[in-house]
């Protein structure tokens, strides 16, 4: 009797568990003698060319960790896809032939989902290795669980495992290995271009991202990064290539006047508008100047009356000490900045030249250091930080846990499809 046909006769007679056991270690075997195991050392090469390209980006940047996060995501997807894409089309005449001596399609089904569970252990494990002996940055506590690594190893599984099963789906479909290898770039791309990673989609496109792997495997990775409290390198590129250049900016008397205006809105405008203009001095003070500065010799030359000049009168006040209360007495007068704008703006010789335009030039550096060049790159890194931010991936368990669900729920989703198509397999055309 033939080997097929004794493994068939096994099969009928056992149960559903025991044909699952049966199944499992066929896998295995399959594993050793027919090379499957090849997708170990092709994930560990892909993770090492990732990890090399990403260790001095990932967790250093924002957009360094995105793209660490999306690379990461790429890896998963990749190997999941590679696992499974051929495993049941290669041998759909021995599926179907075992299926009419007995075999249950669930018993099957489980077998390689256990089979595939455990060949994406191993890759999470050779992934998690390699990147961070390539360099890639990973911090020491985790979100979830007590280390990062162990947060990361888990996303990294579920990715992989939903992957692999969605290929293995696709796998039951095809009836060929030739339109397996032909659909799987298409829903690589579809993965990838979705995931809401780097790529920016329109609003019509948005909802396609709940029906991948990818979206909610991108979103864990870069939650548990923390990718929204990372530095925006894309700042301190722009500010440097601009370090030292001049600017020249034509600006209108106008202008000046319409931005000094009263408003409520803006603090530095409010601020610049209480600025105290205006000259206060002692009496004392005014005294000594219109005796003794040289830029007043001819006003206390003036003849008053019958010979006695001006000065004459200072020098007898002075004598007798008649200013002499009144010496710390302050006289003058204050107004603010805003007051005067606002005389300005509303003075008939002053509209007819609003429209006298002059050329203001400055450089980056003396703009940085009329505020301090640390408050205004801090500023500005932060302002741009925050509208790049992502809340979607918002460092929260809650979020991290949240995807881990969507993944989780692909997981049994793809098994049931698999379930399903396999039970039409004897209708396929001999």
């Amino acid at each position: 009797m033939a080997d097929r046909e004794r493994h068939a006769l096994k099969v009928r007679h056992k149960g559903r568990i025991a044909q699952a056991w049966l199944y499992f270690m066929k896998f295995l075997r399959m594993f050793v003698y027919q090379n499957d195991w090849k997708v170990l050392p092709m994930a560990a090469l892909i993770s090492g060319l990732v990890g090399f390209v990403m260790s001095s980006l990932f967790m250093h940047t924002m957009e360094g960790t995105l793209t660490g996060s999306f690379a990461l995501v790429c890896i998963c997807i990749w190997n999941g896809s590679f696992n499974s894409i051929q495993v049941i089309c290669r041998e759909r005449d021995v599926i179907k032939r075992e299926h009419r001596s007995g075999m249950r399609v669930s018993s099957y089904v489980l077998a390689q989902m256990l089979y595939q569970l455990l060949l994406c252990l191993l890759q999470t494990i050779v992934t998690l290795i390699v990147t961070n002996a390539a360099g890639m940055h990973f911090p020491a506590d985790g979100l979830l669980t007590r280390w990062f690594i162990c947060d990361l190893g888990i996303t990294i599984f579920l990715i992989t495992y939903a992957a692999d099963l969605m290929s293995l789906w696709i796998s039951s479909l095809c009836r060929s290995p030739a339109a397996a290898m032909t659909v799987m770039p298409f829903m690589l791309v579809f993965q990838l271009i979705f995931s809401g990673g780097l790529i920016s989609l329109p609003d019509i496109a948005k909802p396609l991202t709940s029906i991948t792997v990818s979206a909610p495997g991108f979103r864990a990775i870069a939650s548990l990064a923390d990718v929204n409290s990372r530095p925006v390198a894309t700042v301190d590129k722009i500010l440097g290539a601009t370090d030292g250049m001049e600017i020249k900016y034509q600006i209108t008397l106008g202008q000046v006047l319409d931005a000094l205006k009263d408003n409520k809105n803006n603090s530095s405008v409010t601020a610049a508008r209480s600025l105290k203009l205006g000259y206060m001095d002692t009496i004392g003070n005014i005294l000594d100047d219109l005796m003794k500065d040289e830029n007043f010799n001819e006003l206390r030359g003036k003849n008053l009356f019958a010979g006695i000049t001006v000065g004459d009168i200072l020098e007898t006040i002075n004598e007798l000490e008649i200013a002499e209360p009144y010496k710390d007495r302050t006289v003058g007068a204050q107004t603010t900045l805003g007051e005067v704008v606002d005389y300005l703006a509303t003075n008939k010789d002053v509209q007819n030249l609003r429209d006298e335009g002059f050329t203001i030039r400055t450089s980056t550096n003396d703009l940085m250091d009329l505020i301090g060049r640390e408050k205004a790159l801090k500023l500005i890194g932060d302002k741009v930080s925050e509208i790049s931010a992502r809340p979607e991936c918002g460092h929260t368990p809650d979020n991290v846990l949240g995807n881990w669900m969507i993944l989780i729920l692909f997981i049994p989703v793809f098994s049931v499809l698999c379930g399903i198509t396999l039970s039409f397999i004897d209708k396929d055309k001999r």
